[in-house]
């Protein structure tokens, strides 16, 4: 009765263990055909021509990720470089706003006028020459505030026309605020 026993638990175990390599196989395939699925078709090899075996499925998913893996490579290379570039750039730009003129924008809104300026730190002048530009051109300053952001310093004015009848002349108050915000020096010299 024990042999018999023993015998009925050996056959068991067996039947276990085949049970498990056969869904262990099953299960293989089916992840082998999953991957097979996510390489482009471009890739694979024409349908005329015999099915490719779970290893030429492998060996072919495995070229695919190493051929991915350079090209991300790649790509990372180049935003970087292009990032470098872009930085200095910048820089660059940074540097010419700083060497010239500071800029000066003036927007006509019927009753009333926005001065804009964008100046780099070094170049300093006083806003109050500004409001007494708009004043003796006709207009009343009605808000006025600058911020700082990085090495830049942004001007905002808003001033309404004293008489909306006469209004304000909006290129001669740019050009007047443009001669005393431009140094002397910059300005081409004229022969005498």
């Amino acid at each position: 009765m024990k042999k018999r026993l023993a015998s009925t638990i050996d056959d068991s175990t067996k039947l276990d263990r085949k049970t498990i390599e056969r869904n262990r196989r099953i299960h293989m395939k089916s992840l082998c055909h999953q991957l097979g699925s996510l390489i482009p078709p471009n890739l694979k090899p024409p349908k005329s021509k015999l099915m490719l075996g779970q290893q030429d499925q492998l060996d072919l998913a495995a070229r695919y990720i190493k051929h991915m893996r350079e090209r991300i490579e790649k790509l990372k290379r180049q935003k970087e470089q292009a990032m470098l570039n872009q930085s200095s750039d910048r820089k660059m730009l940074d540097k010419n706003v700083d060497t010239k003129l500071t800029i000066l924008e003036l927007r006509d809104l019927g009753s009333g006028i926005e001065v804009m300026l964008v100046s780099g730190l070094n170049k300093t002048f006083m806003l109050y020459e500004v409001i007494s530009v708009l004043e003796e051109e006709g207009a009343e300053v009605v808000t006025a505030s600058f911020s700082t952001v990085g090495d830049k310093l942004f001007y905002v004015v808003h001033a309404q026309v004293k008489i909306s009848r006469v209004g304000v002349e909006t290129t001669r108050v740019k050009d007047r605020l443009q001669e005393f915000i431009a140094p002397l020096e910059i300005w081409p010299e004229e022969d005498v």
